[in-house]
């Protein structure tokens, strides 16, 4: 199942990115602290309660306009109604209801989603009376919080998992490969889906925006059964004159979260932006396979040393995702799309590999004879033993003396040695370290 989107949204300086970021900070967010992975998000995947959800942030989204600050509050409120499960609309006890808040709440009481209503900056008892002016608005009742002062978040995100939808479980298929192709708009996503289903199922244009919703297509290709699942970064045409490549990781969002593998695409005639950082940077924390493919290799001028090249400058900029393969392709005329699916189903068995506790030991005690731990306050790192237990992405515990002194360094040998001996091709790992005593 994917996750729940819950979106922010709130005229500027209403505490949104606090908010946020506050709830970022006090680790329920999941996001993986790994380097190479943008900084620069807009969305964070969050647990509360046992409930799994993912907060977007239209706080830190610049909107190119020319129009007034209120047309870009409705474009900002108009994207939260189309992508959101629950819309938090946060405003300024301070300073009171304001135009633009009225402006929103028009807007968002005309939408099917669940609206609450945060009014932050209420810092003492005696403000929160202040609060109940907001029953103005129309949106039900107001939530009183300060999040510079973490007060009632805990409240809110009650209220928030509260109004989440049902998550029935669906039916897992565990013969079929979820394949879900993500990237910027025009980048080619709906072009390389019709090449590699052979066929135009797939409206395809060059303008960003037109593909509306996920689709996902089926493809049996010998022997193998796949769904593709296509991607778009916004609904409406009406909006190409924003910068829709900031919001289309919004859109691919629940296709990662739904999908077994990712095929991350770019655009060659344009290179590697900061949102193909971003969309690369979700399917890798989310911990999903991945291939990535550079889309509209026709239109480059090559010599004997353009591929390598450009990979080199791909393992620079995703420097996250160095155990991804490359793949060059033009969907348009159907240069290596033959080789997709192959490479779709060889990532996807190393995405479920499991290896034997046995074999896994002996990897790892060759790894510290040939390099031992070093020592960390006066005190070396003793790694007792290791166990696999997951997959999906492959997920390794190892038992040390104590988890404290081990290095990053160290523990990016030990994965480099993972990858050495199983192979893992296309696979992120996840690394899980742990003190246990030593026995007596």
């Amino acid at each position: 199942m994917s996750k729940p989107i819950v979106a922010i949204v709130g005229r500027p300086n209403v505490g949104k990115s606090t908010l946020f970021n506050y709830i970022g900070n006090r680790r329920v967010s999941i996001v993986e602290d790994m380097p190479g992975v943008t900084r620069d998000r807009i969305y964070m995947d969050a647990e509360w309660q046992g409930r799994e959800f993912t907060m977007i942030d239209t706080g830190g989204i610049e909107l190119e306009t020319t129009d007034s600050i209120l047309a870009a509050m409705r474009h900002q409120a108009h994207l939260a109604m189309e992508e959101a499960d629950v819309i938090l609309f946060m405003v300024d006890g301070k300073t009171g209801i304001t135009a633009s808040d009225q402006e929103i709440a028009d807007i968002l009481r005309n939408t099917r989603k669940p609206v609450i209503l945060a009014v932050n900056k209420v810092d003492t008892f005696k403000a929160s009376f202040d609060i109940y002016d907001f029953y103005n608005l129309g949106l039900g009742d107001p939530i009183g919080i300060s999040a510079t002062n973490a007060l009632n978040i805990g409240d809110l995100l009650d209220e928030i998992v509260q109004k989440l939808p049902d998550t029935a479980v669906e039916k897992e298929e565990t013969d079929v490969i979820k394949v879900a192709v993500i990237g910027r708009p025009n980048v080619g996503k709906s072009s390389l889906t019709n090449a590699i289903l052979g066929e135009d199922r797939v409206i395809v244009s060059p303008i960003p925006g037109t593909t509306r919703d996920a689709i996902d297509t089926r493809l049996a290709k010998d022997g193998t059964d796949f769904i593709l699942i296509d991607t778009a970064g916004m609904r409406r045409k009406a909006k190409i004159d924003l910068p829709v490549e900031r919001y289309s990781v919004i859109r691919s969002l629940r296709a990662v979260d739904r999908s077994d593998v990712v095929l991350m695409v770019i655009n060659a005639a344009e290179g590697i932006t900061e949102q193909d950082k971003k969309i690369a940077g979700y399917a890798h924390e989310a911990g999903k396979a991945s291939i990535i493919v550079v889309n509209k290799w026709d239109l480059v001028e090559k010599d004997s040393k353009t591929t390598l090249r450009w990979t080199e400058s791909i393992r620079n900029e995703l420097a996250f995702m160095q155990y991804s393969p490359v793949l060059f392709i033009s969907a348009l005329t159907k240069q290596r799309i033959h080789r997709i699916t192959d490479l779709v189903k060889f990532v996807a068995e190393q995405h479920a590999m499991r290896v034997a506790t046995g074999v896994l030991n002996q990897v790892i005690e060759d790894a510290v004879a040939i390099n031992p731990p070093p020592y960390d306050k006066g005190k070396r790192l003793k790694l007792y033993y290791a166990t696999q237990p997951d997959v999906k992405p492959p997920t390794f515990v190892f038992f040390v003396n104590d988890a404290e002194i081990m290095h990053f360094s160290y523990l990016r040998y030990l994965e480099n040695k993972l990858r050495e001996a199983f192979g893992f091709e296309g696979s992120p790992l996840k690394l899980v370290v742990r003190s246990r005593k030593e026995e007596e």
